[in-house]
């Protein structure tokens, strides 16, 4: 419709962009004469290489060219895997000079020097392989399609960024070889525009927010933000060069692009490093709360250091086995894009005793000058006191910096009186010359002056919010269950005595007394009584709560080893069927009793657990662990955790950070309490963020959800005041299904038209919450509840806007899920509440009838106008003239409708004839013998009635195959859209017009129906 603001008007705004505001060349991909083969800009690609190359020779040059359009035969991620290579290091290249064979490196980019570099931002780029396609915006790097802009119009209610998507993940099928030089995909709607890699899922995909780094006023953050954030040349080969970098996960590899917190924090990063080189060696603390990617964070500084401070060695320092294994893990998946190996070390110095694989830390350090990352804990440092290396040029980074592992003080020990010295002052004393930054998740303590001391002010703060805020991670939300095991006073007392030991656990006393203290507390928690409560308990809330919610994977954190073997035990005993669903994972020790053995297995038999939890689709659902897994470990599926085990400080917010990871539509992440850790949250988070505190201070879901639960019930209640859902409840399965389309219908009243969009967002809402704390409400409302649920599910449907599109009947709560699939067909009620889609006709009477005698009449309009349109739709494409007959019928008749001219019945009754005109149009060609193509012909020929006075029947088909068949000849790649093969294609129309004296003379007009349906035609014919 004239006025709207189409796909074609924002291509065209984000081009003006590239073209005004960044400084791109342009290209219209119609003009340019070039192979529609080939995804790349030869000519300009060509260009570049001697022009950046320019002391090479041509056969240099060449060699390049060639690997460039030759990858070994293999999956597309490993052929882009090998180009990112080529475009962030070089093509290493062989030639002869004077008959003597010599190497040497071709690059493709100019880093240093941006302006000596080709950057065109293109549209309208056709591309052949599997099928053609045109993707709206490709930007050129030197000739190298590096990034694929695809948009989707602001005001079409029926796509939005998520229809962009699912468009690259078609190309990628379609056009997969455009996709081996492809550094980054966008997908755009204006409201949203996000950037990922050819490996990112749709949840992957992040808005870059600032321009820079400010994380002020990036809630609404414009589009234009987003383009000129990430695409100004210099900003583009910083992000192309050094912040996207491939993670091997055994079979599978993933394509990682930093999001704009961690582009910004590194950058800070850097140059905080680089002045503590110069200055007290105090790089800083680098913020960034769980689940935001601080691990690849700490990968991009690494790899950036290396330029930024001439090759320094890295040592990477952690206080725990298991985040060490993490960590290393990490870095070793992404050694191509380090360019170098990480090791481990084993030890702090060989001996002659040390095994041929150990590697010793100061062995390690001596035989090196530069380069090289080590991964250590802090023990291998409180092993000895003598200086490990007195270089400059090591840069010392620090996982989890805080207080009781960072200690400077010295203490003296009460029994023997030795002073004992700080951890953080041994690893000074050993490395007296490095530059220390600490990386942490929490936030260092208000009381920690330690930290800063050793690391220095904060670098950078992505906070809870912001990260909340940037889709980077969920919200953790806690339900208390503590009255559920009876315990009593003296034993909670006897629980806030061990927070209050934990708060102050670096004093040796103090742990001392923690170790004499536990031994009541095991007694205690251990009971086999309140363990059975417990697991009882937890059974009853996972069964009824959380197993049917996404993938339906927990954790349950135990006190103690003991205590976590009893749980196990227990949950086999009530579930034996559960075998696989469960499984324990924690360290073993060397007086384990044989049968835990089997239970708890080897670091191999551990591995394959993790392999196991982190697979949405494995049996396993259930890990009971004690430490293990609480850190550093990632299942983005994960949305509870059952806690029974006292924890403080950063240790708790590391631990309940298991489940704010993000996955498809996860609301948030559920922490179950026994122990009561309400005082404990709320204590670690006076170290967080004034926003952070007033945000996430207060998530019990008995005072943040269940009371939104409560409160959007009731909105969705007087939504539907005045019609009777009672027999959603107790009716039979006929009772149901009429009830749920009833409401449909109910809803979709044109009277209620506002009421309708605003259902739809409340009753989200409401799911949302429901979500969170089901546990908490009773059975009549989470029927209630599942019942707008239902509605909502189907009025999306029915009218198809883009939300619907986010909607998974799966991930639903099963009982929802059973009271869906029992509706059925029968007594005028239509299933649309099915996942197998029927087949069947518009056309067929039968049907048209049966929607005709529906008793819910809104709903029959709404399922007429859906049905009907998506017909127009596809004469849209095909024939104008019908095209424009049925949308001003239909139009016609809706607008009467809305109006109050037509009542229920007289509409139904307009769209039934128009369905039965369209039907019998359809058929017109076939009595004519023409093709539905040739008949769109025939129909623009024909348009003005007088037409058929002047010529005979058999004429007008004549001319109808004729101008089908030119039509047919000619078409080239593009002609639609170049305008020197649009004009020729008008000149072959009026002449073969000509040649028939068509049209009578007055009749002018005519030609530019014809004209009109001949550039359909070819639109339609080339589509991409």
């Amino acid at each position: 419709m004239p006025g709207l603001y189409t796909e074609a008007d924002y291509e065209n705004s984000v081009i003006e962009l590239f073209r005004n505001d960044l400084g791109y060349e342009y290209a219209y991909g119609p003009d340019i004469e070039r192979d529609f083969y080939s995804p790349l800009y030869e000519e300009v690609l060509l260009d570049s290489l001697y022009r950046l190359n320019r002391g090479l020779p041509d056969d240099a040059i060449q060699d390049a060219l060639f690997k460039l359009k030759n990858f070994e035969n293999g999956e597309l991620v490993q052929k882009n895997a090998v180009f990112m290579d080529y475009l962030q290091n070089g093509i290493p290249v062989r030639y002869f000079v004077d008959g003597e064979e010599r190497s040497s490196i071709v690059y493709l980019v100019d880093y240093k020097n941006p302006d000596n570099n080709s950057f065109i931002v293109a549209n309208q780029w056709t591309f052949i392989e599997n099928s053609n396609k045109r993707p709206d915006v490709i930007l050129f790097l030197n000739g190298l399609p590096v990034v694929l802009v695809e948009l989707k119009s602001p005001f079409r209610e029926e796509t939005d960024a998520s229809e962009a998507y699912r468009q690259l993940r078609n190309y990628m099928i379609e056009i997969p070889s455009m996709f081996i030089y492809n550094a980054i995909c966008v997908m755009s709607d204006q409201l949203t525009s996000k950037a990922g890699t050819i490996t990112s899922g749709e949840d992957r995909f992040m808005e870059w927010k600032t321009k820079d780094g400010d994380y002020e006023n990036t809630q609404y953050a414009q589009f234009d933000t987003f383009f000129e954030g990430m695409f100004q040349k210099e900003r583009l080969l910083d992000i192309i060069k050094n912040f996207i970098c491939f993670s091997n996960e055994g079979i599978n590899s993933f394509k990682i692009l930093a999001g704009y917190h961690q582009y910004f924090a590194v950058r800070k990063a850097i140059e905080s490093t680089k002045h503590a080189t110069v200055t007290d060696g105090k790089g800083g603390v680098f913020w960034h709360t769980q689940g935001s990617g601080k691990s690849l964070s700490m990968v991009f500084y690494a790899h950036l250091l290396q330029e930024a401070l001439d090759s320094p060695t890295i040592v990477v320092i952690t206080d725990r086995n298991d985040l060490d294994d993490q960590l290393y893990g990490q870095f070793a998946k992404c050694k191509d894009f380090l360019r170098q190996e990480p090791v481990h070390a084993t030890c702090r110095k060989l001996t002659e005793t040390s095994g041929k694989n150990d590697v010793g830390l100061k062995d390690w350090l001596d035989g090196r000058q530069a380069n090289g990352i080590i991964f250590t804990t802090m023990q291998k440092f409180e092993e000895s006191h003598e200086a490990l290396s007195q270089r400059h040029n090591i840069v010392v980074m620090a996982d989890e910096a805080h207080r009781g592992q960072y200690g400077l003080t010295e203490t003296v020990d009460a029994k023997t009186g030795k002073v004992k010295i700080g951890t953080a002052r041994v690893i000074r004393n050993t490395l007296p010359n490095a530059t220390y930054i600490g990386f942490t998740g929490t936030p260092i303590s208000s009381k920690d002056r330690s930290t800063r001391e050793v690391f220095g002010d904060y670098i950078d703060i992505y906070d809870m919010t912001q990260a909340v805020e940037d889709g980077a991670t969920r919200p953790v939300y806690y339900e208390s269950r503590v009255i559920k095991l009876n315990l009593d006073e003296a034993t909670l007392r006897m629980i806030d005595t061990e927070y209050d030991i934990m708060s102050a656990n670096a004093d040796e006393e103090v742990i001392e007394k923690s170790k004499r203290e536990l031994g009541q507390m095991e007694a205690i928690l251990g009971n086999d009584n309140t363990i059975n409560s417990l697991v009882s308990d937890i059974l009853d809330h996972y069964e009824n709560n959380r197993e049917n919610l996404l993938t339906g994977k927990a954790m349950i954190v135990a006190y103690s080893r003991p205590i976590a073997m009893k749980i196990y035990k227990r949950i086999l005993e009530l579930r034996p069927a559960w075998t696989e669903k469960v499984a324990v994972v924690m360290t073993s020790g060397n007086n384990d009793p044989e049968e835990w053995r089997e239970i708890i297995g080897n670091k191999h038999h551990k591995n394959e657990l993790a392999k196991k939890f982190k697979d949405n689709n494995s049996p396993l659902k259930i890990a009971i662990v004690v430490d293990m897994w609480l850190t550093g470990f990632d299942v983005p599926s994960l949305a509870t955790m059952y806690v029974y085990k006292p924890m403080s400080g950063h240790n708790l917010m590391q631990a309940i950070a298991r489940v704010n990871r993000v996955f498809r539509d996860k609301e948030g992440g559920l922490v179950v309490d026994y122990v009561g850790i309400a005082t404990a949250l709320k204590q670690a988070m006076n170290d967080y963020t004034s926003r952070d505190k007033k945000n996430y201070g207060d998530t019990d879901v008995a005072k943040v959800a269940y009371p939104e639960f409560l409160k959007k019930l009731d909105v969705c209640r007087d939504k539907f005041h005045g019609y009777d859902y009672s027999k959603f409840k107790n009716g039979t399965d006929l009772e149901r299904a009429k009830t749920i389309s009833g409401a449909v219908n109910f809803i979709m009243g044109r009277e209620k038209v506002d009421d309708k969009d605003s259902f739809v967002k409340e009753a989200l809402m409401l799911h949302q919450a429901l979500s969170l704390c089901s546990s908490l409400v009773d059975e009549d409302s989470r029927f209630e509840a599942a019942f707008f649920e239902s509605v909502r599910v189907l009025v999306l449907r029915l009218t198809n806007t883009g939300v619907d599109k986010k909607i998974s009947l799966p991930e639903m709560n099963a009982r929802i899920n059973e009271l869906l699939k029992q509706s059925i067909k029968s007594d005028g009620v239509i299933n649309l509440f099915s996942d197998i889609k029927e087949e069947f006709s518009l056309f067929d009477p039968k049907f048209l009838q049966e929607v005709a005698n529906m008793k819910e009449k809104n709903l029959a309009v709404e399922l007429l106008k859906k049905l009907i349109a998506e017909q127009v739709s596809i004469y849209r494409r095909t024939n104008v003239v019908k095209s424009e007959k049925f949308s001003e019928i239909m139009q016609r008749s809706l607008n009467a409708y809305l109006n109050g001219m037509l009542t229920n019945e007289e509409v139904i009754e307009e769209m039934l004839k128009l369905a039965k005109q369209i039907a019998t149009a359809q058929k017109e060609g076939e009595e004519l013998g023409l093709t539905a193509d040739e008949l769109a012909f025939y129909d623009a020929l024909t348009k003005p009635q007088a037409i058929k006075d002047f010529y005979e029947n058999d004429e007008l088909i004549a001319i109808t195959k004729e101008l089908a068949d030119t039509l047919r000849k000619n078409k080239t790649i593009d002609w639609q859209k170049r305008e020197s093969a649009r004009a020729k294609m008008r000149m072959l129309i009026k002449k073969l017009l000509k040649k028939h004296k068509y049209p009578p003379e007055g009749m002018e007009d005519a030609v530019q129906t014809v004209m009109t349906q001949c550039e359909l035609w070819t639109d339609n014919v080339m589509e991409v």
